[in-house]
C-alpha cells in the first residue's frame, strides 16, 4: 500500500517546487536583463564615438532610431529618446571605466535612466544601484529615494556606535541612519506638537517605514513599560531586521537638550531587560528633534553606555527668506481671485 503523504508534507514539498521555480525565473529574467543592458552598452558606445569621430551632424541619432526602428519592428527600445539615454548612459559611466559597472547590469534598464537623469555624481550612482539591487526598490520608491537626497543623509547622524557597538554592527548601524529625516509628507506645520507628529507618523506608517529605511519592523507606539510599579511609554517602538536589535525612537520637537540623551538611556535600559531576548543585539536608541547642536549632541553621548543616534527631522521644505517675502499672503490670494467674475 502506498503511503499517503500529510497535509503538512505535501505544503512543504510544493513550497520547495514553488522556490525552483522563482529562482529559475529569477535567473531567466537577470539573464535577459544583463543581455539586454550590454546590448545596450555597445549601442551607447558606437553613438557616442560616432559624435566624437564623425561629422554627420546633429540628427544623426534620429536617423539611427528611424532605421533600427524599421529593420527590428518587434524590437523596443530603439526610440530616438532611448538612444539619447544609451549615449548618455554610456558616457556617465565610462568617465571611470570603458567598462559597464557590475552593479549597472543587475537593475532595470528603467532604473539606470532615472538614476543617470537625476544623479551627477559617480559614487552617489553606486549608492542608489546598491540600494536597489539590495532593497528591491521599485522605479517610483527608487525615484522618491534620490528626490528625498537619501544619499546626502545616510550615515549623517550624531552617534557614539563606534565605541558601544561592535565594529561590524557598528557600521551598519550608521548606515541605517540619516539626518535629517523628511517628514513632508505629514503635511504638518513646524510648529506641531509632539503628538501630532507621532499620530501622524502612524497614521502614515508605510512612507515613514520608507523614510526610516529598509529593515524596520514596527512593534508600536506609546510602548508600555512597567519599572518599580511606574509605567513609562516610549514614543514609538521597531526592531530591525539586519542588526537583530529592538529600536527605541524618542520624538522632541523642540531643540535637543542633554537629558533627552539621558532619558533615552533610560528607556534603552528598560527594553534590553525587559523585551530583549538572548539572541537579540543591543537595543539601539534614535532621538528625532526639529533641531540640534552637533557639538552638545556629541558631549552629551560621549559617556553614554547604550548605543544611540541623535538626528534631527523636517515636517516642511523650507523656503529661503529672500524668496518668502516675495510670495503673496493668503489674504493677497484671495483678494486677487475676488476680482475675477465668473461668466457663463
Amino acid at each position: 500500500m502506498d503511503k499517503k503523504l500529510s497535509n503538512i508534507e505535501y505544503i512543504n514539498w510544493i513550497k520547495k517546487l514553488k522556490v525552483k521555480i522563482r529562482e529559475a525565473q529569477n535567473k531567466v529574467t537577470f539573464s535577459i536583463n544583463s543581455q539586454l543592458l550590454e546590448l545596450y552598452w555597445e549601442l551607447g558606445r558606437e553613438l557616442a564615438l560616432r559624435q566624437r569621430d564623425s561629422n554627420w551632424g546633429s540628427k544623426y541619432i534620429e536617423t539611427t532610431a528611424k532605421e533600427l526602428r524599421s529593420s527590428f519592428p518587434q524590437i523596443k527600445g530603439f526610440s530616438r529618446r532611448n538612444l539619447y539615454a544609451m549615449r548618455q548612459w554610456y558616457l556617465f559611466y565610462s568617465q571611470e571605466n570603458e567598462f559597464m559597472p557590475q552593479g549597472v547590469a543587475q537593475i532595470p534598464w528603467g532604473h539606470n535612466r532615472l538614476i543617470v537623469s537625476k544623479v551627477k555624481d559617480l559614487n552617489e550612482a553606486k549608492f542608489y544601484i546598491s540600494e536597489v539591487i539590495e532593497s528591491g526598490w521599485d522605479r517610483d520608491t527608487l525615484e522618491i529615494q534620490i528626490g528625498n537626497k537619501l544619499y546626502q543623509k545616510v550615515g549623517k547622524a550624531t552617534t557614539n556606535f563606534d565605541r558601544t557597538l561592535p565594529e561590524k554592527q557598528s557600521k551598519l548601524a550608521k548606515e541605517r541612519l540619516k539626518d535629517p529625516y523628511n517628514f513632508d509628507f505629514l503635511g504638518l506645520e513646524d510648529d506641531a506638537l509632539e503628538r501630532a507628529v507621532e499620530d501622524e507618523l502612524v497614521k502614515n506608517i508605510t512612507k515613514f517605514l520608507l523614510e526610516l529605511g529598509k529593515g524596520f519592523a514596527f512593534m508600536g507606539r506609546q510602548f508600555k513599560i512597567e519599572i518599580s510599579e511606574t509605567d513609562y511609554f516610549i514614543d514609538l517602538l521597531f526592531y530591525h531586521v539586519e542588526l537583530k536589535s529592538y529600536i527605541v525612537i524618542e520624538l522632541k520637537t523642540g531643540k535637543f537638550k542633554p537629558e533627552h540623551a539621558g532619558k533615552l538611556n533610560f528607556y534603552l535600559s528598560a527594553v534590553d531587560t525587559q523585551i530583549k531576548s538572548s539572541s537579540d543585539n543591543p537595543t539601539i536608541g534614535i532621538l528625532l528633534c526639529k533641531k540640534k547642536d552637533k557639538i552638545e549632541a556629541e558631549y552629551a553621548l560621549r559617556d553614554m553606555n547604550k548605543p544611540m543616534g541623535i538626528s534631527e527631522y523636517r515636517l516642511t521644505e523650507s523656503i529661503p527668506e529672500k524668496i518668502k517675502s516675495k510670495l503673496p499672503s493668503i489674504e493677497e490670494l484671495e483678494n486677487k481671485l475676488g476680482e475675477f467674475e465668473i461668466k457663463e
